[in-house]
């Protein structure tokens, strides 16, 4: 008797009680399905076999899916970590980098540079800031070293180790930055004119000094007589600025700055400019220097004393804690400006410079320490000619 035999696939479904943490599946599977064909032997219908998983849920999926996003959405922060930034000695950085005076007056002790007289030191600012940037290499070495003697034998021992530390490391970075990345790629370049086997003209002399353009390489980098020079004349003249602005700031008090400001900028007065306006704003400058530093250590104090465990925190915390600290620091400078407005219109103060008298110099004789200053800028100077002319 001839029959087909057929299996038929079946489904299971299993559902466990509600009060069961795993959900229920539903397993879905098959068997192979043959059937012969009498008259064609040879022809065989065959399905092959799959197994699918269906999770099933008792509750709404609408709802569940909503659920799921937003606690996704809720916990997203929590997964980001959280010491990383070390915000505490952030702040402990912050509190100990703003002890020191930077860029303030420093009354003691008193050396000889607190006795030359202001125009003095302005104009070796100005000559310190030209002469890296238009002298030979060694003249900006030079410069650096006078800049950093200098220092050591007029600041106080912790003022210059955290200024010159600070200073170096930037003068550093930019140096490495520079020479390697103002000249460090090969250029890919043919050159255009034929080569002198086709031309019949000799070839050029090779340098009896054995001169090369590339100093250093370091793989696909190079160090080049271009990078070199770039580089040498941004950190010497970083280096310069900054430390020679902060030995003149320690050495000269802010009525003295704006008295020598004033002096060369009274043959401005005959084309217009606002001579008065411009030195009284120095002069609000110079002392606001104090207050805004002040400002930042103090409140970076007052957090660190409160003793936050960072690591409780989320990122967003964190970074509400800084911009906290921001805030802060701007509303207490707006309200010592404020202050120090006020107190200015109590003293009878309406705007107009010219009626007001800024004693800022009480003692303005030449003495043994201008002449020796004037000496040495002399010869700086005459150092940085000769070294342009035979180096």
């Amino acid at each position: 008797m001839n029959c087909t035999h057929r299996t038929a696939p079946t489904v299971t479904l299993s559902l466990s009680s509600p009060h069961s943490n795993p959900k229920p599946l539903i397993r879905l599977f098959s068997t192979q399905i043959t059937a012969k064909n009498r008259q064609n032997p040879r022809l065989y219908l065959s399905v092959k076999k799959r197994n699918s998983l269906i999770r099933a849920s008792l509750h709404d999926s609408s709802s569940s899916n909503n659920n799921n996003k937003s606690n996704h959405a809720a916990d997203w922060v929590s997964r980001l970590p959280t010491g990383a930034f070390a915000a505490d000695n952030v702040f402990r950085l912050i509190s100990t980098a703003t002890a020191s005076p930077i860029y303030q007056f420093i009354a003691s002790p008193t050396t000889f540079l607190h006795s030359v007289d202001p125009r003095i030191k302005l104009v070796w600012l100005l000559v310190l800031v030209v002469l890296p940037a238009r002298s030979h290499i060694v003249m900006r070495v030079g410069l650096v070293l006078y800049t950093t003697l200098l220092s050591i034998w007029i600041l106080p021992k912790h003022v210059w180790m955290d200024q010159l530390g600070r200073v170096f490391l930037l003068s550093g970075i930019l140096f490495i930055m520079l020479g390697i990345g103002s000249d460090g790629v090969p250029s890919l370049v043919q050159f255009r004119t034929p080569p002198p086997a086709i031309t019949g003209l000799p070839n050029l002399p090779v340098s009896l000094g054995g001169y090369t353009y590339s100093i250093m390489k370091m793989g696909p980098l190079q160090f080049t007589r271009k990078g070199l020079s770039v580089a040498s004349t941004a950190a010497c003249l970083t280096f310069t600025l900054f430390q020679s602005a902060s030995l003149c700031l320690a050495t000269t008090t802010p009525e003295q700055l704006a008295f020598a400001l004033r002096w060369f900028m009274i043959p401005l007065t005959y084309i217009g400019v606002p001579v008065s306006e411009i030195v009284l704003t120095l002069l609000l400058s110079l002392r606001f220097i104090n207050i805004v530093f002040d400002e930042v250590r103090n409140v970076a104090l007052g957090i660190v004393s409160r003793r936050i465990n960072w690591k409780q925190l989320t990122m967003l915390e964190t970074i509400d804690i800084f911009a906290s600290y921001i805030r802060r620091i701007f509303k207490n400078i707006f309200s010592h400006a404020e202050q120090i407005s006020q107190a200015m219109i109590v003293r009878g103060f309406r705007g107009d410079s010219k009626t007001h008298k800024i004693y800022s110099l009480s003692d303005s004789s030449v003495g043994m320490a201008d002449f020796v200053s004037l000496l040495c800028l002399v010869t700086v100077v005459g150092a940085a000619l000769l070294s342009d002319r035979f180096l």
